[in-house]
């Protein structure tokens, strides 16, 4: 685990983030450093120039004497600092102060182990290790050294890099333990993923990948990888039912077809004979490679590859147009069909499959309704949807058996002896879902009603 958590992304750009926060504190730390050491040695520059200046006035005023006075009154009251003096005659002789002979040098300097003469009281430090030193020449070449204590300098500079380096100590442990938690929660999400992956890879179609109900963003990939898998395991299920119900249904015209051939073989006699047999295998043999053909087509839309050619249509003139097709059929069978349609009603879809649909509903309402059935197709728009329905005045179909009949090859008992294979209605509910349509069955005292809702796209008025 350990191994996996190291090369994970997610701990490689946690110890790019460190890198790159490492350098920004490492940059804020200098400019911290350099600003506090340039302030503190501004401070100690401006005191020992106060000090310069009044020592500068004492000469013009008294000469070499007033500047020893002044330094001898300074040394008496803070003998141990922080500042400190040196007048030095122009022979280098020690006039005044409490530090030792140095090399005259009119600069400003920083001096380490400074040659210091004032006594220090009993529990003092020894004294000052660096002093921040200012020398300057007098006209008549004696030598003036006045000096502060620089050591608070040092001592803050090795409190910033002490804190500095604790700090960055500190950061890097928890950058590094958070890269490690964080690498270690993320690659537990991602073996979680692929524990589901590889069930489902073995065969078991059910599994889903876990979610925490956070809503982050593996929470939201969980949800969309778990849509996905439903589709997956229903398409395949699909399939299954698809195989068995050509393995079942599709086995008796078949057989049948084979022995009306087999038959012709062995009884016809003549050639008229053995002709109609041949024209009822052909009539069977169609009707199979319409079966298939009604699967396949049922296969093509469930795929959603269709949606590529959906474009905005006028509901209203497809209805109509289905309505003028199936009316003499419906004149031949002594049935009624009306319509009642809003004018001007757009969706979006695709023009033939949407015909198809409606056809097939209207084909199956007029199959299986007897001679004087009234049908009735009507559309109106509402605010946010159409509702399209078809009802019609025949047996209807009981509630217990509505959600099957959208089933492939689904037959009610009462239908077995009429024609058709029952995919019509199959094949409407694939259209429909494709197209987003909600499909209602409901009684219609007496006969069904078929209600169908459209996403509204706007009314022509």
């Amino acid at each position: 685990m350990r191994a996996k958590i190291f090369r994970t992304s997610s701990f490689r750009l946690t110890l790019s983030y460190v890198a790159l926060f490492s350098a920004s504190v490492l940059v804020l730390f200098a400019v911290i450093y350099w600003s506090a050491a340039f302030y503190m040695t501004r401070q100690i520059d401006a005191a020992i120039g106060s000090d310069l200046d009044e020592l500068k006035e004492g000469f013009s005023g008294g000469g070499l004497k007033a500047v020893a006075a002044l330094i001898d009154e300074r040394v008496k009251e803070m003998p141990s600092g922080p500042m400190f003096y040196l007048l030095e005659s122009r022979s280098g002789r020690v006039m005044a102060g409490n530090l030792g002979p140095l090399p005259a040098k009119a600069a400003v300097f920083d001096l380490d182990h400074p040659p210091l003469l004032a006594p220090f009281p009993r529990g003092r430090r020894r004294g000052p290790e660096t002093l921040r030193v200012h020398g300057l020449f007098f006209p008549q070449g004696a030598y003036l050294l006045v000096a502060a204590d620089a050591d608070p300098l040092d001592e803050m500079r090795e409190l910033i890099l002490t804190v500095f380096g604790w700090s960055a100590l500190l950061t890097l442990l928890l950058a590094f333990g958070g890269g490690l938690l964080i690498s270690g929660r993320l690659l537990s999400r991602v073996e979680a993923i692929g524990r589901a992956a590889g069930e489902i890879m073995a065969g078991n179609l059910s599994r889903r990948i876990p979610t925490r109900e956070t809503g982050d963003e593996f929470d939201r990939l969980a949800a969309s990888l778990n849509g996905m898998l439903e589709r997956i395991e229903s398409l395949i299920e699909a399939m299954r039912q698809i195989s068995n119900d050509i393995a079942h249904d599709l086995r008796t015209p078949l057989t049948r077809l084979r022995q009306s051939l087999e038959r012709a073989q062995l009884k016809a006699q003549t050639v008229e004979e053995l002709r109609a047999a041949v024209d009822r295998s052909i009539a069977e043999a169609d009707d199979l490679l319409a079966t298939f053909g009604a699967l396949l087509r049922i296969a093509q839309i469930e795929s959603g590859t269709p949606k590529s050619g959906f474009a905005g249509l006028d509901l209203s003139e497809v209805l109509r147009t289905v309505c003028e097709v199936y009316q003499p059929m419906a004149e031949e069978k002594g049935q009624s069909l009306v319509a009642a349609i809003d004018g001007g009603l757009r969706v979006e879809g695709d023009r033939d499959l949407l015909t198809q649909m409606v056809a097939n509903l209207v084909e199956n309402a007029l199959r299986h309704c007897p001679g004087g059935a009234a049908i009735r197709l009507s559309a109106k728009g509402g605010e946010k949807e159409i509702e399209v329905v078809l009802s019609d005045t025949g047996p209807g179909i009981p509630a217990a058996e509505r959600e099957a009949v959208f089933r492939r090859f689904c037959r009610l008992e009462r239908s077995r002896s009429t024609a058709g294979s029952g995919l019509g209605l199959a094949l409407v509910a694939a259209i429909a879902a494709l197209h987003g349509i909600a499909i209602e069955l409901a009684d219609n005292d007496p006969g069904l009603r078929v209600l169908l809702r459209f996403r509204y796209k706007g009314t022509e008025r």
